[in-house]
């Protein structure tokens, strides 16, 4: 990288970590208190959540990616859950994202009685991390009072990608203040997520045009993949990001633990704990008691990025769509 780009980055950085602290001072543990009658919104959204999770365990997956692709883009806005030609859910990382109906029934649930007053957004929050909470992962408090963006383009979305060196996800995340530590941790849902065939094929056929499987796999997890992703496989087939099949529903540090064994199956995965930049945090987690605590203070500031407070967005009736 050069320097021009790297001081523009820094930049990006520092302005991005000012916002962010002056986000944290317009949201506030409790926002909704007094604001529904005798109505509990958040335990509103955990009783939709817990009804959900007790029929599918891969909520949780699901609604951290969802938060995350939402935030990573324009802000924790909710602009992902707007439909339209052109809106976020069309661009090609967020095909695959799904929770939306989740949202939704959290939605339903509190406009039934106590109507345009919770913003989506803050559902968002709230439902991850209540699906957090169930997978074993520690309640972390959540700040509330987001607001809902207006508008959604495609055009927006740019999001790091499976196969992305450390050093170029780094800068990504830097231009929206998230460091190098913050980036470990939230790669750490990984290890209740699923990854489909078509994103592993070429560590186990072809690995960078070589023919032959990505050195950095174990052998053993190579043949093992091999039997669920046969060539060509495509989008049907997934395996799970935490190979530890005890643990692979679980809000844990083990997939710290899976990667230092060269048991990571997104490339990225891999390289986060080959890469001198963060081997050595890696290796801590995965030897530390504390992923939990430190992985819902990373959630916490993911997000407050850009959010929408005060007078700025609206609050929508129907997540889909602007008033």
């Amino acid at each position: 990288m050069s320097k021009a780009a790297a001081a523009t980055l820094a930049l990006v950085a520092f302005v991005s970590m000012i916002f962010i602290g002056q986000c944290n001072a317009a949201l506030r543990i409790g926002f909704y208190k007094g604001k529904c009658q005798s109505i509990d919104v958040e335990t509103t959204v955990f009783n939709v959540i817990k009804s959900k999770f007790k029929n599918d365990s891969t909520i949780t997956a699901a609604l951290l990616r969802l938060q995350f692709h939402d935030c990573f883009v324009t802000g924790c806005d909710a602009s992902l859950l707007l439909d339209g030609k052109h809106s976020e859910k069309t661009a090609f990382p967020n095909l695959s994202v799904r929770g939306y109906e989740i949202i939704d029934a959290a939605k339903a649930a509190i406009e039934e009685t106590c109507p345009d007053v919770v913003s989506c957004a803050d559902i968002i929050a709230m439902a991850t991390r209540d699906a957090v909470s169930l997978s074993g992962g520690g309640r972390y408090e959540v700040q509330t009072g987001r607001r809902d963006g207006n508008a959604s383009s495609s055009a927006n979305v740019f999001l790091p990608g499976p196969s992305d060196s450390i050093s170029d996800a780094i800068d990504i995340f830097a231009t929206k203040g998230l460091n190098s530590t913050d980036m470990v941790f939230l790669l750490g849902a990984h290890t209740v997520g699923v990854a489909h065939c078509s994103f592993v094929q070429d560590r186990l056929y072809n690995f960078q045009n070589t023919g032959k499987p990505d050195p950095s796999m174990d052998t053993k997890l190579v043949s093992k993949l091999r039997r669920t992703c046969p060539q060509d496989s495509g989008f049907n087939k997934t395996v799970n990001l935490d190979q530890n099949p005890l643990s692979s529903m679980t809000l844990d540090n083990s997939y710290y633990k899976q990667i230092i064994s060269h048991k990571g199956i997104l490339e990225i995965d891999q390289n986060l704990a080959l890469d001198p930049l963060t081997k050595d945090k890696v290796n801590s987690i995965a030897n530390s008691s504390d992923f939990s605590s430190k992985f819902g203070q990373v959630m916490v500031k993911l997000g407050a990025l850009d959010v929408l407070t005060g007078n700025q967005g609206e609050i929508r009736r129907s997540c889909q769509k602007v008033n």
